[in-house]
């Protein structure tokens, strides 16, 4: 498989009432106190040949608020857990999504922002 996942994620997350605006596959441009769901490609490997891939997502959520931040990461969570099985996004079909680590408070030591953390895997197949 030749996709990218992570592409394909903030393709499919900027059709998503209340997450759209804020997701992004890169941090170029952005300044500090800017909500932003962050994705990036974490690890992962081939399935079957050239046809399906395990890829790993960590996403961050990055909020001025403590309580926004909790709630946004907690939404995203929840759609890649429970929507995205089975969709189909740039060619790429999502066959089923586990979780590796649920959203965890680790606050930016710079700019002291709030962030939650977590990851998932998707196992995915080109169509």
């Amino acid at each position: 498989m030749r996709a990218d996942p992570v592409a394909a994620l903030v393709e499919q997350f900027r059709l998503v009432p209340g997450l759209a605006e804020y997701v992004t596959g890169d941090r170029v441009g952005r300044e500090a106190g800017e909500t932003m769901i962050y994705l990036e490609h974490s690890g992962g490997f081939r399935r079957l040949r050239d046809r399906a891939d395990r890829a790993d997502i960590e996403y961050d959520v990055v909020h001025q608020d403590r309580g926004e931040a909790v709630r946004l990461a907690y939404e995203l969570r929840e759609y890649m857990l429970e929507v995205l099985p089975g969709l189909i996004v740039s060619g790429v079909q999502v066959l089923d999504v586990g979780e590796i680590s649920s959203p965890r408070y680790l606050p930016d030591v710079l700019s002291r922002e709030h962030v939650y953390r977590g990851e998932v895997s998707l196992l995915l197949i080109e169509v």
